[in-house]
């Protein structure tokens, strides 16, 4: 796989324009020479056609990533968590299943910006329930399904009925939708220069394919593992009280866990944030532990 030495670098928000201009630089492939590309990789490990499937497909990349400049990360870590979801892509891509690679590699640079910003929010709570898993991949999708396309918060009807459809609270809908608020249209020209056609138009297909679906499972059997695994650093007490206060679906009051254990509110508040504490700090260990290795593999 291509080096990172190889690929422009973004340097934080005073770098972005400069960024965008150096990834212009690189052609966009005409599906023949997709093909042959993927081909040569995937049968002789040619690092030079990779690093051409990947640098083609920056700027998708960098148009994906500015959707998620509302969630207030530095941009350079999400087109830079974006472009690790590309590499994964490529070096998965089948080029002899039909499609073309941006619509298979869309999904890993989402997934891959996702999981960042899931961990980011907050590194247990967030994400790990599968309510909010489930608002995270396929509001928008629900959202289309029903034209409601307009900015701005649901109306009332509009929230109830995806609530119904996702099997989640209308409160979940309406909090997720304006924290994926920021989410930037597929509609804007692929091109500065004026010539024809929409990033939509390029990435032919949004509807999910088996690779996609398999993909997410493994994800987030990943994370599940992962915040599994940093819990055993906590003793019985401090994992009952975790999970009843930061897993549950519905969290228990610190009175009730107060009067469980004999001890007091503040008490019980106090095992919490340390509970909490120890157990973020695990997944970190565990997650950079994992980006690494991924990292090498792409690489």
């Amino acid at each position: 796989m291509a080096r990172a030495a190889t690929l422009p670098v973004l340097n934080g928000e005073s770098g972005l324009a400069h960024y965008l201009t150096e990834i212009r630089k690189f052609p966009m492939l005409e599906p023949q020479q997709e093909y042959m590309l993927a081909k040569r990789w995937r049968e002789h490990d040619d690092r030079d056609a990779a690093h051409q499937l990947v640098t083609s497909h920056l700027r998708l990349v960098a148009k994906i990533a500015m959707g998620y400049r509302g969630y207030g990360l530095p941009i350079s870590e999400v087109v830079s968590e974006g472009n690790v979801g590309l590499m994964q892509a490529v070096k998965r891509f089948e080029p002899e299943k039909g499609f073309r690679l941006a619509t298979y590699a869309m999904w890993w640079i989402k997934a891959s910006i996702q999981e960042y910003i899931l961990r980011s929010w907050s590194l247990v709570k967030m994400g790990t329930t599968a309510n909010q898993k489930k608002l995270f991949f396929n509001l928008r999708k629900a959202k289309s399904k029903i034209s409601a396309l307009e900015e701005g918060d649901l109306r009332p009807d509009q929230v109830k009925q995806i609530a119904t459809s996702l099997g989640v609270t209308e409160q979940d809908v309406i909090d997720m939708n304006r924290r994926l608020g920021g989410d930037a249209s597929l509609n804007a020209p692929i091109r500065d220069d004026g010539e024809p056609g929409e990033w939509q138009d390029w990435l032919v297909d949004t509807s999910p394919n088996q690779e996609a679906i398999m993909a997410e499972h493994e994800e987030f059997d990943h994370r599940r593992s992962a915040l599994n695994g940093a819990m055993g650093v906590l003793n019985d007490r401090e994992r009952r009280i975790f999970e009843a206060r930061r897993l549950a679906e519905e969290p228990m009051t610190l009175e009730d866990l107060a009067a469980e254990f004999g001890v007091s509110r503040e008490r019980v508040r106090q095992i919490e944030v340390r509970a909490f504490e120890k157990v973020q700090a695990a997944v970190k260990t565990t997650v950079a532990r994992a980006e690494q290795a991924a990292l090498e593999a792409a690489y």
